[in-house]
């Protein structure tokens, strides 16, 4: 491979056809500026120069290394302009969240993108340990997560906490254990977490999630309720969800004695380099949560 530090020697004194005001240029010895040459010459096995006393003359392997150098050179210095530019509102950011908070949160973003054109944002849904996954594998520059993660160079903040709600059918004016039993219970990825959070502190009863028939299941966030608003079962859901669904007069959120909530955490790879468009868009996300 070519001594990019000799071709640029080289090229600057076929640019400027002469050796000593080529040393000043590069701040350098005209005998160092020679030693260069001679390193390329020997590198290569092939002339690059004809010495005619002070002047000189570029031979046809010279003529095609300048004019092919100049070109490589100017690619070495635009990638490293391009690996060093690091703007707050330019570039992609991959960022993923369950689906509760996304609901909040995407369209959010979405604006903060649409005054900044050249930042992109690249926004999934996935349950915690998805997201903790992809954190890991540095699939995602930025996760947010329900639980507190375990998982090696996976760094988490906690940003807020996020209630969670039991809701029926907008027929059902008030529960109790029996008639929880009697409803069952409609699934969702996160509804073991969700039900051990919000249950075992309202009911003495309770013990674990399969105390309850399975009346469906859903892993679309948005459909979560349907059935729920069908009166086919009820669930427990972080609020934000809750206030997304299309249906509210359908539905009917039950005030428990024990309020619960789900902490929030903001993660990132601790061995991944932070760019200045994810440190701002952290700042965005949790500013945003938090004014919420």
């Amino acid at each position: 491979m070519i001594n990019p530090t000799w071709l640029t020697t080289f090229c600057t004194l076929a640019d400027i056809g002469h050796f000593t005001q080529t040393a000043e240029m590069l701040f350098m010895t005209q005998s160092g500026v020679s030693q260069h040459i001679k390193k390329l010459e020997l590198q290569l096995d092939t002339l690059l120069l004809i010495r005619e006393g002070k002047s000189f003359s570029l031979t046809e392997a010279g003529l095609k290394l300048h004019s092919q150098g100049q070109y490589l050179l100017n690619s070495l210095i635009e990638l490293e302009t391009a690996v060093k530019l690091d703007e707050p509102y330019s570039g992609t950011v991959k960022i993923a969240s369950p689906g509760s908070i996304g609901l909040k949160l995407y369209p959010y973003l979405l604006d903060v993108q649409q005054q900044h054109p050249d930042l992109v944002i690249d926004y999934s849904f996935a349950p915690n340990s998805d997201i903790e996954a992809k954190i890991a594998d540095r699939e995602i520059d930025i996760g947010l997560i329900t639980e507190l993660s375990k998982v090696k160079n996976v760094v988490c903040k906690q940003i807020a906490v996020e209630p969670l709600v039991l809701v029926t059918s907008n027929k059902v004016k008030s529960v109790n254990w029996q008639q929880l039993l009697t409803l069952g219970f409609i699934f969702h990825p996160d509804a073991q977490h969700h039900a051990q959070l919000l249950l075992s502190k309202n009911f003495s009863a309770f013990e674990h999630i399969e105390q309850f028939d399975r009346k469906g299941f859903s892993n679309q966030i948005s459909l979560i309720l349907e059935p729920v608003s069908r009166g086919i079962g009820f669930t427990i859901l972080p609020l934000h969800a809750v206030n997304a669904f299309h249906k509210q007069s359908h539905i009917q959120i039950h005030q428990l004695e024990y309020s619960v909530g789900e902490s929030l955490y903001l993660c990132h790879n601790h061995q991944s380099y932070e760019t200045k468009r994810c440190s701002y868009l952290k700042s965005v996300i949790s500013n945003f949560i938090n004014e919420e």
